[in-house]
């Protein structure tokens, strides 16, 4: 008995329409002598959206996808329509340098569709929810310190009701941008809510208050992220932007149902946050020449790894930074995309709809790239496209979540990666943590004795390249004391602590043994870089930050 699956059936359809439509789209791209293009298997640069509105580029039939400084590929339905050289001649006007391509309803429809990921913007929603970016500036100029914030919000919970939730949230978001946080974090309690900032990578407590006041508030926070107002027992992401002047901070919006209610955390994605030149990030001088070195080479893979928040997207941005110069093609997949780079291609994945790191990046490698970032190595099949662009004439810079340089190795043949091609398409695994740095006004000079002393010396013995030791007193460490300068916290800003892995001949043959990290590491002895340890030791003696602050963040103690 044969049965009919309907849904097969249309699906077929469906798909021979579709191709349909990219042969005629083709025929006549080749009767117009303009050249043709398949948008469904091309990937989309959000920012090159932002040329033209969407309503104008849907009326038009013409869609930007690719965006260079001013030159830009715009793909149209048909170039002879009237509405669409109106449209290309503005764009002329405006000092754009159009390249026209031909492409199917269905390939314009897949770039308009793009459009709602554009971050909103608080300057669409400032009529409706009251949230102006104007007077978050302003709050910028006034918050100093957490004192200041709490006292602002303290103020406000006086207000009349509707007023008082919208200031309430410039206040917040204000404070954050302001004192440099990376997330905000709305906690309900049985009895109230607790703020809490993450500051250089630690929660610090602002306030707490009522719970009556948490509930308006979250209503806004969902409304200004496009959530449902009414879904409370699921989980929900969403996100929104805030334009300070000619910076936009993207917040992405992650809520969590609890016991006491749903749990708020706001990660503030600032640019300015992470544009930092290369030598400003704390690699030691000897290593910043090496990489300096591995990064100008003209294919192979440079990994960072750490785990989620240790400054490894801001290393890559800098390496990207240091490189780029008009003469190559950079692009970059990333989800989502933290800072924009002028001059490079940025495209942002979109998992939910198929469009994947590994996808992107096939995309990528069809458009003739010179370096290639991956924000993320997470799956054998990203891992595969990457190494292979690695070994066919790409600069290919990513992160994997491993422990240490060493763990680079095991991770990437848990990935299914051909031992014997690892050492040929990796240059170098970079392994990174963040420590806070001691507030320079207050920081207090202390003996260095006791079983700190014990760790200091063992460490230090275990440096093969004294090099790295001229100058270094072993006498004293400095500890946090906290004032006006640093929010009472004794620490202010945050530096890197790195140590790296370069392929030679010994780690070549250690790799083909499936190795272990402890392997990898005794064939890098003869390397004499310093580990993580080696390094944050190094900057403890130099009064850059305390031992226990190196403690959080680095084993002192292998």
């Amino acid at each position: 008995m044969v049965t009919f699956d309907e849904e097969k059936q249309n699906e077929r359809v469906r798909l021979l329409r579709e191709k349909d439509e990219e042969n005629l789209a083709a025929t006549l791209a080749e009767r117009h002598g303009v050249p043709y293009i398949d948008l469904s298997a091309h990937p989309i640069n959000l920012d090159a959206l932002r040329v033209m509105k969407e309503a104008e580029a849907r009326e038009a039939g013409v869609a930007v996808f690719n965006a260079t400084d001013k030159k830009i590929d715009i793909a149209v339905l048909s170039p002879q329509n009237e509405k669409a050289l109106v449209v290309i001649e503005d764009l002329k006007q405006r000092g754009y340098l159009p390249e026209i391509f031909m492409a199917s309803h269905q390939s314009l429809e897949k770039v308009w569709e793009r459009y709602k990921d554009l971050s909103y913007s608080f300057e669409t929603k400032s009529g409706a929810l009251d949230i102006s970016n104007e007077e978050i500036v302003e709050i910028t100029r006034k918050v100093h310190s957490l004192e200041d914030i709490k006292s602002m919000i303290e103020s406000v919970l006086s207000l009349k009701r509707a007023y008082r939730i919208s200031k309430i949230l410039e206040i917040i978001l204000a404070g954050a941008i302001s004192l440099k946080a990376s997330d905000i974090h709305l906690e309900p309690e049985d009895e109230s809510l607790r703020l809490r900032y993450r500051l250089d990578g630690v929660l610090t407590d602002i306030l707490h208050f009522d719970k009556e006041t948490y509930e308006l508030l979250l209503s806004r926070i969902k409304l200004v992220s496009e959530l449902k107002l009414n879904l409370k027992e699921k989980a929900q992401d969403g996100r929104f932007s805030i334009k300070l002047g000619e910076t936009e901070i993207e917040v992405r919006t992650s809520l969590l149902p609890g016991p006491y209610g749903e749990s708020v955390v706001l990660r503030v994605l600032n640019p300015e946050a992470i544009a930092v030149e290369l030598d400003k990030l704390g690699i030691h001088p000897m290593l910043l020449e090496i990489l300096n070195r591995e990064v100008r080479k003209p294919n192979g893979m440079i990994l960072t790894t750490g785990p989620t928040g240790s400054g490894k997207t801001t290393t890559l941005y800098a390496f990207l930074k240091k490189i780029y110069n008009p003469e190559i093609k950079v692009i970059t997949i990333e989800n989502p995309i933290e800072y924009h780079l002028g001059g490079i291609v940025q495209t942002q994945t979109e998992p939910e709809k198929g469009y994947t790191f590994a996808e992107g990046l096939r995309s990528a490698l069809r458009q003739d790239p010179d370096v290639i970032m991956v924000g993320e190595i997470r799956d054998d099949e990203t891992a595969a496209v990457a190494v292979n662009a690695a070994l066919t004439g790409h600069l290919v810079l990513s992160t994997l979540h491993t422990n240490n340089a060493a763990g680079s190795f095991p991770r990437l043949l848990d990935l299914g990666v051909n031992p014997k091609v690892i050492s040929s398409a990796l240059n170098v695994s970079i392994a990174q943590r963040l420590v806070r740095t001691l507030c320079q006004s207050c920081k207090k000079e202390i003996a260095l004795d006791g079983t700190d002393k014990e760790k200091v010396e063992r460490i230090l013995s275990e440096v093969a390249n004294h090099t790295y030791l001229d100058g270094i007193q072993k006498e004293k460490i400095w500890v946090p004391v906290g004032c006006t300068e640093c929010n009472n916290l004794g620490y202010k800003g945050r530096i890197g602590v790195y140590e790296a892995i370069l392929i030679d001949g010994k780690i070549e043959q250690a790799v083909i043994k499936n190795p272990s990290e402890r392997d990898i590491r005794e064939a890098a002895k003869d390397q004499k870089l310093l580990t993580l340890a080696q390094d944050g030791i190094i900057k403890v003696l130099n009064g850059v930050t305390s031992m226990e602050e190196l403690k959080r963040v680095v084993d002192i103690d292998i």
